[in-house]
């Protein structure tokens, strides 16, 4: 799945509070790529994540998946579209804490009324080192176990893309490290499209693709 963006805008307020958020953004991002985005805070980097993943909608510009412009679905278009085209990983881990892990990894399958492929489920766990923790309930996990779980739930549903946005944000240096490399792992092994935002260098240099993005701008810096 390919994906343009097209002179992307985000406006907020007017007059003197007018704010830029992001400015005339342009962006391909071709089926397989590892692309990193790395900016400071209140750069517009998940403001653009957010954008690309049609979960806010832009002041102007236009985005399309496959020659398909997604900001013309309904609302309960774009839901599915997200849920089956689309894996999310944030910095919170977003976890319902009264499911158990293997109930919050199939939650975006019920939502679409599927059940799980359970070979595909096992080979999840089994890649994440979490297939002795199914059974138990976030506050039993780490912090390292609960983004992993985050991240199986990202790929239940077999999308085409994953947008991370800080996605070893809340963990410490050890369980981080371990985070990207599963998840480089994943892009290589499954030939997933992986979107990664970050205000960390290392985490960046990661990606096959890296852009950087300062107040709204976006630009690329490095391609591999």
């Amino acid at each position: 799945m390919n994906i343009e963006a097209k002179e992307l805008s985000k406006i907020y307020g007017v007059g003197e509070n007018r704010v830029a958020a992001l400015d005339r953004v342009n962006l391909e991002i071709v089926s397989g790529d590892f692309i990193s985005i790395m900016g400071p805070s209140g750069s517009g980097k998940s403001t653009l994540l957010h954008l690309l993943s049609g979960l806010d909608q832009p002041t102007s510009g236009s985005l399309t998946y496959d020659g398909k412009d997604i900001y013309r679905l309904g609302d309960k278009e774009l839901s599915a579209f997200r849920r089956q085209k689309i894996g999310f990983i944030f910095q919170q881990f977003n976890l319902l804490p009264v499911l158990t892990a293997r109930e919050n990894i199939t939650m975006p399958l019920l939502l679409d009324k599927k059940q799980p492929d359970e070979a595909y489920l096992k080979q999840l766990a089994e890649l994440l080192g979490i297939r002795d923790r199914l059974t138990h309930l976030p506050h039993e996990l780490s912090g390292g176990q609960q983004q992993r779980v985050a991240i199986a739930r990202a790929l239940i549903a077999k999308p085409e893309i994953i947008f991370a946005d800080e996605p070893t944000g809340n963990l410490d240096s050890k369980s981080g490290n371990e985070v990207m490399e599963l998840l480089k792992s994943i892009w290589h092994s499954m030939g997933k499209t992986l979107v990664i935002i970050t205000h960390d260098r290392q985490i960046a240099q990661m990606a096959e693709r890296q852009f950087m993005i300062i107040d709204g701008t976006l630009s690329e810096v490095n391609a591999k």
